[in-house]
């Protein structure tokens, strides 16, 4: 049901939500890595990714693999939006490596087909839930 129209104003709804135009990768407190719409459609929206780490540069990448793969772990979205975001479980891998997960980092992407890359050396921004 809508209300009355206000002249001036439109009502928001969440379709009108634009996608983001460049790839984010997220590393979330709770170990997992969370990519937005723009980051899941450059990898060709797959099933499943490989989990990889450039230690000598810290590099994070992921890249598209067959969800059969041992070493695979499946892509799942994280809402029921097509819009993103969606969900890669890390913990193991995000302790393998050392990576921080005492705040949830946001990090920009950019593709090195056919991996996804996110320099956690470079610039992030730190996300947090704003208090109720």
């Amino acid at each position: 049901m809508r209300g009355p129209v206000v002249s001036g104003f439109e009502t928001f709804t969440k379709t009108l939500v634009a996608l983001g135009r460049d790839p984010q990768v997220t590393i979330q407190k709770r170990g997992t890595i969370t990519l937005n719409a723009a980051a899941y459609a450059a990898l060709h929206e797959p099933q499943a990714v490989e989990l990889l780490f450039d230690r000598d540069d810290l590099v994070l990448g992921l890249r598209p693999c067959e969800p059969r793969l041992g070493h695979g772990v499946f892509v799942r979205p994280a809402t029921r939006s097509p819009n993103g975001p969606y969900v890669v479980s890390a913990m193991a891998f995000l302790k393998y490596y050392g990576i921080d997960t005492t705040v949830a980092r946001k990090f920009r992407a950019e593709v090195r087909w056919p991996v996804l890359c996110a320099d956690l050396a470079g610039p992030c921004a730190v996300v947090s839930k704003l208090p109720h």
